[in-house]
């Protein structure tokens, strides 16, 4: 057993998984700040901002409709001591049928506890899948982010 585990949080909603994959995949309506560049095209990077704390970049790596969505930060400046942390990191949405709807499982693969920005990403990540996303997928609006 790992003591250590990367961060990882679920969620199941009442919506279809291609719903569920849909709108994750339409990430401007649920993580805010400034995203530039496509974020629903395999292969291709789209950036990520919020004020000049935290700046990273994505590449889609895996699209799976219905079932995964993973995106591997390839650039990241985050605004603390070690502002590469994301560097290298892997960010994987899992979906499953669930009952009455999709079961959705979140990982930041290598967002350790012993990273320097794991309370602060830990708690951003936990406000955006466990509370934006579900309600983009549900109203078509995701939640305010307020740190």
């Amino acid at each position: 057993m790992n003591k250590n585990p990367p961060f990882s949080t679920s969620f199941t909603v009442q919506a279809t998984p291609q719903k569920v994959f849909d709108a994750i995949n339409h990430v401007r309506g649920w993580w805010s700040g400034q995203i530039t560049g496509p974020t629903d095209e395999l292969g291709r990077e789209f950036v990520y901002r919020y004020e000049d704390r935290h700046r990273s970049h994505q590449k889609v790596t895996e699209l799976v409709p219905g079932k995964k969505v993973t995106w591997e930060v390839t650039e990241a400046s985050l605004s603390f001591p070690n502002p590469g942390e994301w560097n290298g990191t892997r960010i994987e949405f899992e979906l499953r049928e669930a009952a009455g709807g999709t079961q959705v499982r979140f990982t930041h693969h290598g967002l350790l506890p012993a990273c320097q920005c794991y309370a602060d990403c830990s708690g951003a990540w936990t406000f955006f899948v466990t509370e934006s996303l579900p309600k983009f997928i549900l109203t078509g609006k995701g939640a305010e982010f307020a740190p």
